[in-house]
């Protein structure tokens, strides 16, 4: 039995909604309070695909998402790139001139210091964009905006005073789309394999573990290392490589991978978002 929801973290006008409609704007999408709400409404079949932020272009990795991923159950099926553009929103009717305090997210907040700067607007953390937004409609006070995406505004009827102030132009957010099945049927020049492991505890575990990406070819978009468990001798590493793992070039280095770790546990594999490319170059 399918749900047709997709569900994101946040309050509707979030972001990841916004992630949610730019790439499954046929279903519907379900807001949950945490990550882990998100992941569970998955499970529970409440839902049938998860929209999760990975990483941002500015601020870098989304805490505590590599934790989740491989203990989720849930398989990788696309990547989806989004574009953070800001907007200062404010109740209707209310000039630029009057706005003395914006609310948003601690992260946003540092993506549009010069504007706020230029302005002569403080900063006020709230508990996320959308909710900022859904807050300052509650209040209705002119003096204080919030920073949030253009669907906050449309969705909490609030006036879009200024549009992508944000300060970086290529500010971008990365999402995985993630559903109970894995789906390893399409293939494409462009695809994309995500998988965690452990090296065993011998001398230079990484650097061999590693070289079987070097000598066959393949080409590593992304290595992270984090602790699990909070034991710094307990170390975890997530990757992205190009490929799938069905490729002979990619099957050569996964089989000398798992001779060098404990544990690897391949989270999926899915075709690159084209905005990839853009945002590899600086666009």
């Amino acid at each position: 039995m399918t749900t047709n929801r997709i569900a994101f973290q946040g309050e509707p006008g979030a972001y990841s909604h916004e992630a949610c409609r730019k790439a499954r704007p046929s279903m519907e999408a379900l807001p949950c309070r945490t990550f882990e709400d998100v992941i569970e409404a998955v499970r529970s079949h409440q839902a049938d695909l998860a929209m999760l932020p990975v990483e941002n272009s500015t601020y870098g990795r989304v805490a505590d998402i590599h934790h989740l991923l491989p203990e989720s159950g849930l398989h990788i099926i696309d990547e989806a790139f989004v574009r953070v553009h800001i907007s200062l929103l404010a109740v209707p009717g209310t000039p630029l001139s009057q706005v003395r305090e914006a609310m948003s997210h601690t992260v946003l907040l540092g993506q549009c210091r010069g504007f706020l700067r230029q302005h002569g607007i403080r900063g006020v953390t709230g508990a996320d964009t959308a909710g900022s937004a859904k807050e300052v409609a509650a209040r209705g006070n002119p003096s204080l905006a919030a920073l949030a995406s253009p669907l906050a505004g449309e969705i909490y009827g609030l006036d879009r005073l200024a549009d992508q102030i944000e300060d970086r132009q290529n500010n971008t957010t990365r999402f995985l789309i993630m559903s109970r099945e894995p789906d390893f049927a399409r293939r494409s020049d462009n695809m994309l394999t995500s998988f965690v492991f452990r090296v065993r505890n011998i001398p230079a575990a990484l650097y061999k573990a590693m070289g079987g990406f070097a000598t066959n070819g393949v080409n590593m978009t992304k290595l992270e290392s984090y602790m699990v468990d909070g034991v710094f001798t307990a170390t975890q590493f997530y990757a992205d490589v190009e490929g799938h793992p069905e490729d002979p070039a990619l099957q050569r280095a996964l089989e000398e991978l798992r001779y060098f770790t404990s544990m690897l546990n391949i989270l999926g594999t899915y075709p690159a978002d084209p905005l990839r490319a853009t945002q590899q170059n600086g666009g």
